[in-house]
């Protein structure tokens, strides 16, 4: 049964905003009137939440998180953006999450089940897939892609326009300039390719027959004949395991970005 929001006497929710039922906001929460929180939304205390931003159910966001501000780009000129952001997340302490920009399509967008630690930053028109992790002080910049399952270690900075696989997993302390092919493991100052995200894969359940193939894929990613993309095709003519396939599908979807290739 749906119960009325419980909002604190000393949080300021503008006229216009939309609070779920079974809600909980707050000491010193800050609303705005363009923002709609879903069911069972809980804000802990001194959270800001603005702009034309939607939250999902259940979501959870920690002391001094600011959600949906204006973008940190100095060509934003104020036009009408969004931030949408799933359910049952986790939004830690001083999380920064941004609207998107005209240019960029005018939408950040976060999934499901994320876990968002404390300090961390999402930027303008980032899209972000289900169950991602990004661990404390990191940092994805404008327009990145970061597909379901991705975990960002701490202080790892995302450059603006990278694409990360899914069930990839960027170590602590990395930057990352290029896109990461899905289940890629990357790691060191500068972002290497060192391998596969294989106790991801192995926490999953993924078969060993599948494991198998994407190891024997990584190997010819890395070793064998040609440009990388042209030894991609040459895999996904091979390949009968579809983890295999999606790491071909992804890598010949292309972008603006070089990959982060083996070795």
């Amino acid at each position: 049964m749906s119960t009325a929001p419980v909002i604190h006497p000393s949080a300021v929710v503008e006229d216009g905003a939309v609070i779920g039922p079974g809600c909980e906001i707050g000491p010193f929460c800050h609303i705005g009137p363009q923002v709609r929180l879903g069911e069972g939304c809980i804000l802990k205390s001194h959270v800001v939440v603005t702009g034309d931003t939607e939250i999902g159910e259940g979501t959870m966001i920690f002391s001094f998180a600011v959600i949906g501000e204006v973008p940190q780009d100095l060509k934003f000129r104020g036009e009408k953006t969004r931030l949408v952001i799933g359910k049952r997340n986790r939004i830690r302490e001083h999380v920064t999450m941004n609207c998107g920009t005209e240019g960029g399509g005018g939408l950040t967008s976060v999934g499901d089940d994320g876990l968002f630690m404390a300090g961390c930053h999402v930027a303008h028109d980032v899209r972000i897939g289900n169950h991602v992790i990004l661990v404390n002080n990191s940092a994805v910049a404008g327009h990145c892609v970061l597909e379901d399952e991705v975990i960002v270690g701490g202080l790892s900075g995302v450059h603006q326009w990278v694409r990360i696989g899914r069930g990839a997993i960027i170590g602590a302390v990395t930057m990352v300039t290029n896109d990461v092919i899905p289940f890629g493991l990357v790691q060191a100052p500068r972002g290497k390719l060192d391998g596969l995200n294989l106790v991801g894969l192995k926490r999953r359940g993924v078969s060993r027959a599948d494991i198998t193939a994407l190891r024997a894929a990584f190997q010819m990613l890395a070793q064998g004949e040609g440009a990388f993309a042209d030894r991609a095709r040459r895999l996904g003519d091979e390949t009968q395991s579809d983890y295999v396939r999606e790491i071909v599908a992804f890598v010949l979807a292309g972008s603006d970005r070089h990959f982060l290739t083996p070795g």
